[in-house]
């Protein structure tokens, strides 16, 4: 599966732990059939990118 967590603004750090998590609110059944399935892409997918709009609007 081809996903850019790293660009997705639900990728968040998390100090305790010191490590990279997606905040998405998924249960488990969200979670296998993101895992199972045939997306290219992830579905909760953001742009973290808060100037895209701006960029767009110039």
């Amino acid at each position: 599966m081809q996903m850019r967590c790293d660009e997705c603004a639900y990728y968040e750090y998390d100090e305790d732990d010191e490590m990279y998590y997606c905040s998405v609110n998924m249960d488990e059944d969200d979670f296998y059939r993101l895992v199972r399935s045939n997306y290219s892409n992830c579905p909760y997918y953001r742009s973290g990118d808060e100037y895209r709009v701006v960029r767009h609007q110039m």
